[in-house]
């Protein structure tokens, strides 16, 4: 803990200066505000860009047009912290938002310093920045691989020693993976890469041919033939909820624990990555699939089939070259295995 000396007074800090132009597809069309749409909202710990957005519009990935944020600045996001006071304009042609800071009188507190808001709870992303892996078929052949355990067992967990051949010693701590499953385009029915199953992580202890390795934590026993990575860094994503550029359209492709529905929070992979436009902080929108009806009149049957209805919001937060994993931030019902998505 550390202390943070407040001064009393009220300090208006103003806003960035903004770009004429602003992020979004949908910048001609007007910004509708959330109905009871407040004047001004405090920031508190634990707030997200996506739920203050949900405060003041009714498209809360609009955001960025909001703050009338351009493209860099959307990529370079505008830092806001516990304290400020998010104040709603409507002195202009259109709303928008500006800043406001709260200062107190000179006063010891002790809390953590101050940390900016993300933009979705890092709490529910924070195991799949790391986590999730995709790869070609044969991607995790070249890794540093699994080639015994102690005391010559078949499998290991949590506390045990392992020894890998084919390590680079440049890094203390690893991941520990098995190719998994293939990622199938439900469309083109292409594969599109191989989701490597995440079984633990595990800290360099000795070198040598093979490297020793002590296994911290296991999500699943380890076994000979596995394979070890770098671990990456866990960013949380602050980007600010916004819209793609372009048209994109796609599918969900997996869901968290090999479910075939999830909701509110759910983790999904969608067939759309980094080759076709696909970045952090992208909104996209899930349609339910339409039924197929039928229908009989005079002895004759006629099927139909129903359009497609929009269900929800996925917010994407780690993107590979053809796959990208995204959180369900809105879902009128169950988000299916198989449903669209696009650009909303």
């Amino acid at each position: 803990m550390r202390h943070i000396i407040f001064a009393l007074m009220f300090s208006i800090s103003s806003s960035c200066a903004f770009a004429q132009g602003t992020v979004g597809t949908k910048a001609s069309k007007p910004l509708a505000l959330a109905d009871g749409a407040p004047d001004r909202h405090v920031v508190v710990p634990g707030d997200t860009l996506w739920g203050i957005s949900g405060k003041f519009l009714k498209d809360p990935y609009r955001w960025g047009e909001l703050w009338r944020l351009n493209k860099d600045e959307v990529r370079n996001p505008h830092r806001i912290y516990p304290g400020q006071i998010v104040v709603l304009d409507k002195s202009g042609a259109e709303p928008r938002l500006r800043l406001e800071t709260v200062k107190l009188r000179p006063q010891e507190y002790a809390e953590p310093l101050k940390k900016e808001i993300s933009s979705i709870p890092a709490h529910v992303i924070e195991p799949f920045l790391t986590e999730p892996l995709v790869v070609d078929e044969d991607g995790l052949d070249p890794t540093a691989r699994v080639v015994a355990i102690q005391d010559n067992r078949v499998i290991a967990a949590a506390g045990d020693r392992i020894f890998a051949t084919n390590v680079t010693p440049t890094h203390k701590m690893w991941q520990v993976f098995r190719p998994g499953k293939p990622l199938i385009d439900p469309d083109s029915k292409e594969v599109l890469g191989h989701e490597a199953l995440y079984l633990g992580t595990a800290q360099l202890t000795r070198e040598g041919n093979p490297t020793e390795f002590l296994l911290r934590s296991t999500k699943q026993e380890v076994s000979p033939g596995d394979h070890l990575l770098p671990a990456p860094r866990g960013d949380v994503i602050s980007y600010i909820p916004r819209a793609p550029d372009q048209m994109i359209s796609g599918r969900i492709i997996s869901i968290k624990g090999g479910n075939n529905f999830t909701g509110h929070y759910g983790v999904v992979s969608i067939s759309r990555g980094k080759i076709d436009g696909v970045e952090p902080g992208h909104v996209f929108a899930v349609d339910l699939a339409g039924p197929t009806i039928d229908d009989r009149f005079k002895g004759e049957k006629q099927t139909y089939q129903l359009p497609d209805q929009k269900n929800g919001l996925i917010f994407v937060f780690r993107v590979f070259n053809r796959v990208s994993y995204a959180l369900v931030m809105e879902a009128a019902r169950p988000i299916s295995l198989g449903d669209s998505i696009r650009t909303p």
